[in-house]
């Protein structure tokens, strides 16, 4: 067993940190269904789920249809007091029976894995993920990282079988130091991988916001040190408490900014829906100011100006589109408008990954490419800039296009085609903007729903083999005696 040795900040991250204020932040979170299960929820919580949805709940408690053990319970005061007065919402953060109606799935979804050479990053592109924390402030029905949130066991590519592990500043630094060096000492090319210096992380989790201002700062600092060129956080705080935006928060980003200026800083926030962040009058419609536009809720509002009035700090939103929650033109729509409006940039609007229970949650591919269609049209062109992405075991897809009518003469056309377009290799970038054409099929809510369809494949989709690529292309694990 290695001893792993202890990070140990430069005298200039020591003076970054030395500046950070830690306050704590009261979410008021609401745990579990058993407050609702023995009449202890407050008062005005009554009534939020009701009398026949605890039963049901009740009647799976301890069975393998246990929604809690698929996925905890949890929402913030804040989050409560916007669903009470949403049904999307409240389907964003409500347990339903129908969660564990049918349980196939991938454990891990997309073989996130495959691509993790120490624990807790995931190395794919020129970009590294890391699981920062196992816990966010509310908990989505439909979380992509059910497996992690839940604590869940993995297999892995090895065979080895173990919860996934969150990232340490001192494996990761020393990673990403040794992949660099190897990178520049090949031309600018991993010798073995063909991988780009690695040069952007992602911090995740869980989210990355719930961890306190000290340590999102140690990341910051440490991975600024380390070399990398530009940091995202990605955080649905802005949702579900969006006070953590607060000026401790904010000062430690501009003194973070003051002392690593040329380390670019992006908030990935995560809005699924309009009515999560703007205000609604007693009618239960949007405020209107006078100009038309429509109102924010105070205390997002405050958050997201804050944020944005920061040139320095790029926002940009990305949600998926989930069965009863934003499976809506009309509100998708809104969505995008109003977030343009206010400064933050429209990245990506998802398809449903292969989670465990996908089936509960997720829309059928053509129709979530139809609903964001729809959704565009009387969009500017600066506010239409999301695509809709489908995380193929590959990398990142784009659902490009859907049509109606036949090719003529190509069989398998005759009810029209959808396109799927290679966006970015998880290992490198060659089949970028390559195609896959596949015959229709209007219930087809994963790749695998096309395997019989597929008409043209020089992306490679439906030729994926998992053990034999990853031997041909081998993971850089211990690369630090590359």
């Amino acid at each position: 067993m290695t001893t792993r040795t202890k990070y140990v900040p430069s005298g200039r991250e020591q003076a970054f940190l030395d500046t950070v204020e830690n306050p704590k932040y009261d979410r008021q979170i609401i745990n579990g269904l058993s407050m609702f299960f023995e009449g202890r929820e407050p008062d005005d919580m009554k009534g939020f789920y009701s009398d026949g949805e605890l039963a049901a709940l009740r009647e799976l408690k301890g069975t393998e249809r246990d929604v809690e053990q698929r996925m905890p319970v949890k929402v913030t005061r804040h989050y409560f007091d916007l669903a009470k007065h949403s049904k999307p919402l409240q389907r964003l953060v409500k347990a339903s029976p129908d969660e564990t109606q049918d349980l196939a799935g991938s454990e891990d979804p997309g073989y996130q894995m495959d691509f993790s050479p120490v624990e807790g990053l995931l190395h794919k592109y020129e970009m590294g993920l890391l699981y920062v924390i196992s816990t966010c402030s509310a908990h989505c029905r439909f979380c992509y990282r059910e497996e992690l949130i839940a604590r869940k066991e993995v297999e892995r590519q090895d065979g080895t079988i173990a919860k996934k592990g969150l990232a340490q500043i001192d494996e990761v630094t020393e990673y990403v130091r040794a992949h660099n060096a190897t990178v520049a000492a090949n031309g600018g090319l991993h010798p073995e991988s063909g991988r780009e210096k690695l040069r952007e992380i992602l911090l995740s989790g869980g989210d990355a916001m719930a961890l306190p201002n000290s340590k999102i700062a140690a990341w910051l600092a440490a991975l600024a040190e380390a070399g990398i060129e530009s940091i995202r956080l990605g955080t649905k705080e802005m949702a579900f408490h969006p006070d953590r935006f607060d000026d401790a928060f904010l000062t430690m980003l501009d003194n973070f900014h003051a002392t690593y200026p040329d380390v670019g800083f992006r908030l990935m926030i995560h809005f699924n829906h309009p009515d999560e962040f703007l205000a609604k009058g007693p009618d239960g419609n949007y405020i209107k100011n006078d100009n038309g536009t429509l109102k924010w809720v105070p205390a997002t509002q405050r958050a997201m100006e804050a944020v944005v009035s920061r040139g320095w700090i790029s926002v940009e939103n990305q949600a998926p589109i989930i069965k009863d929650i934003n499976d809506d033109s009309s509100a998708l729509r809104i969505m995008q408008r109003a977030l343009k409006r206010v400064g933050v940039e429209n990245h990506y609007f998802f398809c449903g990954r292969d989670i465990v229970a996908y089936r509960a949650f997720n829309v059928p591919i053509e129709r979530a490419w139809q609903i964001l269609n729809e959704s565009q049209k009387g969009l500017s062109g600066v506010e239409n800039h999301a695509r809709l992405s489908i995380t193929h075991y590959k990398g990142k897809t784009e659902v490009a296009a859907v049509t109606n009518e036949p090719i003529p003469g190509i069989p398998g056309t005759e009810n029209g085609v959808l396109i799927f377009k290679i966006l970015r290799n998880a290992l490198d970038a060659k089949d970028r903007g390559k195609v896959c054409i596949v015959g229709r099929n209007p219930d087809a809510i994963w790749f695998d729903d096309y395997a019989d369809r597929v008409i043209f494949d020089e992306a490679g989709l439906y030729e994926y083999d998992r053990v034999k690529h990853l031997r041909e292309t081998p993971l850089e694990i211990g690369v630090a005696g590359s």
